[in-house]
């Protein structure tokens, strides 16, 4: 019997048959077989693996997933910690806690998992491990950690987040931002929202954001805010992103609204930069081919959605976010026709934007030597300067 086939089939015999199998040896050749298939299972069939180990475990052979943690998924991190708790409770703590002192990275992760389960007070003595812990290169060890720094209330590892914040170096700054985030901090939100604005790690920053705040109570606090971050995730699909972010941040229904009910210069924006997007996944075999069916169905309704909106009414209202000082005239420059709008532009004192007006003005076959000229003028950084010297 192929035991990988059966405990992600559909036969009850057979996958009730290799879940206990990988339990009661365990089988850790099979774990390690389903954990290498992560990336190649639908998600409804892990939640059914779960769900089998789940059923195969019990006060006997608990122990047993302990030999499992070898090799990390965080498909089943969950359903581990957690019947390990369930059979084992604070009993079987001190054997997570040695796994997390001298164990691998991925022992270390699922330890972590099991310690989101443990009382606050049964975990003090692990606040210096676990700062270490929260800057391993292991993704998964590493947010595990931070979760756990945030159930302690761990102040100087927050604190130390938010110092790095001012750092100079923007790849500091997007760690801070994701420690942040997976700390659960809120009330550095206006600080994230201001360095988004002003990185060049925008989109990878706008992707966070959606899982401290959600998106619809982001819109309510700051509609602007909460649209710019949208934009900059619309723009990092499918490459920073995955398409299935559609269905994660219910993007029909914020669409479908936005033009019904909330019509605005952003929010025109916001729609004219999805109408484009969507219609590029559905048109294209190779944004799709990993994505299921509860996606692909969901892109080509906001496809159809998009196509019933009227463009020459949000183009209208983009040419409202054509000044300098617009959190989205980066944006709106792509879905700018007028070429006095963005000669206008050229005025500006941001060297980015210059360069995206002239690169603007060349895909229209309309630059001109003048336009270059009055970008040299105003632009100091060099190497702003040799882009447009070459353009």
């Amino acid at each position: 019997m192929d035991l990988l086939k059966a405990i992600t089939g559909k036969n009850p015999e057979e996958y009730e048959y290799a879940a206990q199998k990988l339990i009661n040896e365990p089988d850790i050749d099979l774990f390690k077989k389903l954990v290498e298939q992560d990336d190649f299972l639908f998600d409804f069939v892990k939640i059914n693996v779960s769900k089998r180990i789940q059923k195969a475990c019990n006060k006997e052979n608990y122990l047993n997933l302990i030999k499992l943690t070898d090799y990390y998924s965080a498909s089943y991190d969950t359903v581990i910690a957690e019947l390990l708790h369930q059979y084992g409770g604070l009993e079987v703590l001190p054997i997570v806690k040695e796994l997390f002192h001298t164990g691998s990275n991925d022992q270390k992760a699922y330890a972590t998992k099991f310690f989101s389960f443990v009382p606050a007070e049964n975990l003090q003595e692990l606040l210096p491990q676990l700062r270490i812990a929260s800057k391993s290169d292991f993704e998964p060890l590493k947010l595990n950690s931070i979760e756990i720094l945030s159930k302690l209330s761990d102040v100087i590892s927050r604190n130390e987040a938010i110092e790095k914040l001012e750092s100079d170096n923007e790849f500091e700054q997007y760690e801070s931002v994701k420690f942040l985030v997976t700390y659960g901090a809120k009330d550095c939100l206006e600080k994230i929202l201001y360095i988004m604005k002003k990185s060049t790690l925008a989109e990878n920053i706008a992707a966070e954001i959606p899982y401290l705040i959600n998106i619809e109570e982001l819109l309510e606090k700051n509609f602007d805010d909460g649209i710019l971050v949208m934009c900059n995730i619309v723009s990092a699909i499918p490459e920073i992103i995955p398409a299935s972010a559609c269905l994660e941040y219910n993007m029909f229904e914020l669409f479908e609204d936005l033009y019904i009910n909330r019509l605005t210069s952003s929010s025109a924006l916001l729609l004219r930069m999805a109408k484009e997007k969507f219609s590029a996944l559905s048109e294209n075999d190779e944004y799709l081919y990993d994505c299921d069916k509860n996606t692909k169905d969901e892109i080509f309704a906001i496809k159809r959605l998009l196509e019933g909106v009227n463009t020459n009414k949000l183009n209208s209202l983009i040419y409202e976010e054509l000044f300098d000082e617009s959190d989205f005239v980066l944006f709106a420059i792509d879905y700018t026709d007028s070429i006095e709008e963005l000669e206008t532009l050229l005025d500006s004192k941001n060297p980015t934007l210059i360069l995206k007006v002239l690169t603007r003005l060349k895909d229209k076959q309309a630059l001109k030597a003048s336009h270059k000229e009055t970008a040299l003028n105003a632009v100091t950084n060099d190497e702003i300067r040799k882009i447009i010297e070459v353009l």
